[in-house]
């Protein structure tokens, strides 16, 4: 008698602390998720996934160049510009010419500095503006300057290597540095292509462009399916190329719980569920596949149908995938960065949970009771 006494309160004490402390699991399960909804004075809106929901939701960050960006035309490759280093070659008329040494057919000038406002000195000639002209046409300024002093002289003007309209390359690149603006490289493309490429997947490499106060920003792929985003660039242009930094976090029932960074510009809530390996058969709810997020105001309103809220919303998305639909609607639904997926875990197998501890716990208590009697 005293041993199945012993047995009783061993059961007795298993079941209550079963009872009062739970079992150890991975968060909260579908019912608590929902208690915890505004809609039972809780802090998150709990909304079910359908046509309206994805409709509202299905926004993804916009990237492009501004028409500023866009509308400017192509820099001339033999413009000149400030920073630039010119080469003169003068001829006079003249047995005594008035730049040169007497006897010598022509004067040469070389290395001649385009200064900050555009200008170079030439003798005789005095401050003469040379940004902003071909060579060409900065010889018929001097020609026009110099011909009241020298008859007729013939002069050639040669742009020579110099740093007036350069660019710098930075980030993700095979070979970051600073750039001139050349015939080949007037464009972004050719520009990335000069420095080397990008060096992560194309996919995920986003493009930035820092001009003066204004920057655009876009993805690397869209260069070659959106000509008009292959923009003219100007000096002083400052290029960045950056992975894509954007991430998601998948927890509870899943095969992996991880961060999990995006390898593609969009990731739907299917894909996402089979980037960390499915649904694990074992334990996962499939009426139970969350998606938590905070939701800008302008989207919550659209979502909620309601035009009382302000502010950022926490949202709690529940997409059922045992639904007729439910698939397609996971299929279509955006994730985005900072997103929480989370799945919980199926009843049956908290149940399992249960029995599993109970006949555990009650083997051990059984052993020790035996111990007891002996």
């Amino acid at each position: 008698m005293a041993s199945r006494g012993a047995r009783l309160v061993a059961l007795l004490v298993v079941v209550s602390l079963v009872a009062t402390c739970g079992l150890p699991r991975s968060g909260p399960n579908r019912r608590e998720l929902f208690a915890g909804s505004i809609q039972r004075e809780g802090d998150a809106f709990v909304v079910s996934v359908n046509d309206r929901v994805l409709r509202a939701t299905a926004v993804v960050e916009a990237l492009g160049f501004s028409s500023d960006f866009v509308n400017a035309g192509q820099l001339g490759s033999d413009t000149i510009r400030p920073g630039d280093t010119l080469s003169l070659s003068i001829w006079e008329n003249v047995t005594d010419p008035l730049l040169g040494a007497q006897g010598a057919p022509s004067t040469q000038l070389d290395d001649v500095q385009v200064d900050g406002a555009g200008f170079i000195f030439v003798p005789y000639a005095g401050r003469v503006r040379a940004a902003g002209n071909t060579p060409d046409q900065l010889r018929q300024i001097l020609t026009r300057a110099l011909d009241e002093q020298t008859p007729d002289p013939q002069i050639i003007v040669r742009r020579v290597a110099g740093n007036g309209a350069t660019v710098s390359v930075a980030g993700v690149v095979g070979g970051q540095g600073v750039y001139p603006i050349e015939r080949p490289t007037r464009t972004l493309s050719a520009m990335l292509a000069a420095a080397g490429g990008v060096t992560v997947e194309p996919e995920i490499a986003r493009v930035t462009v820092v001009r003066g106060d204004h920057t655009g920003v876009i993805w690397f792929n869209d260069l070659y399916s959106n000509p008009e985003l292959d923009i003219a660039l100007r000096a002083n242009d400052r290029i960045l190329v950056e992975e894509d930094t954007r991430s998601f976090t998948a927890l509870g029932a899943t095969n992996t719980q991880t961060r999990v960074p995006f390898d593609t510009q969009t990731i739907s809530a299917i894909e996402a569920i089979a980037i960390v390996g499915g649904l694990n058969a074992n334990l996962a709810d499939p009426t139970g596949v969350f998606v938590l997020r905070n939701e800008p105001e302008a989207i919550a309103r659209q979502v909620l149908g309601r035009d009382d809220i302000v502010g950022t919303q926490r949202m709690i998305y529940v997409l059922d995938l045992t639904e007729p639909n439910g698939m397609f609607e996971a299929r279509d639904f955006v994730i985005r960065d900072q997103d929480t997926l989370y799945v919980t875990v199926a009843p049956f197998a908290q149940w399992n949970q249960v029995i599993s501890a109970l006949t555990g716990t009650l083997a051990t208590a059984g052993s020790i009771s035996s111990l007891g009697s002996d």
